[in-house]
């Protein structure tokens, strides 16, 4: 379950920005996990608020998109959308995609407080 150092990783980030920027705690932590990242959405919030207890992140409410995979499909030469790879293109059944979008794990924003 690699949705374990993903959250350590995201409350890395976090602490490092609440240094960085003299804030507290974390009220809410937006995230979009794409599609095609590979994240277990469902995973990853057990893991943060599994980490939250004793950090800035205790008691924040976490808010996760999942933007839809695209692709570019070669045969059809135009950009499609995946629910997860290894699915074909929906217009011609080619598998020959080139994914370009919904493959991150990234903080869109969060709200903070100083106490």
């Amino acid at each position: 379950m690699h949705e374990v150092s993903l959250a350590g990783g995201v409350l890395q980030l976090v602490e490092q920005a609440a240094q960085s920027e003299h804030f507290a705690r974390v009220l809410s932590l937006h995230l979009e996990a794409g599609q095609l990242s590979g994240v277990d959405v469902r995973a990853l919030r057990f893991a943060l608020d599994g980490l939250a207890p004793g950090t800035v992140l205790e008691g924040a409410r976490f808010v996760i998109d999942e933007p839809p995979g695209l692709a570019w499909c070669m045969p059809c030469g135009g950009t499609v959308s995946l629910r997860e790879r290894g699915l074909p293109c929906p217009g011609c059944g080619s598998f020959q995609l080139q994914p370009t979008g919904g493959m991150e794990l990234r903080v869109v924003d969060m709200q903070v407080s100083d106490d």
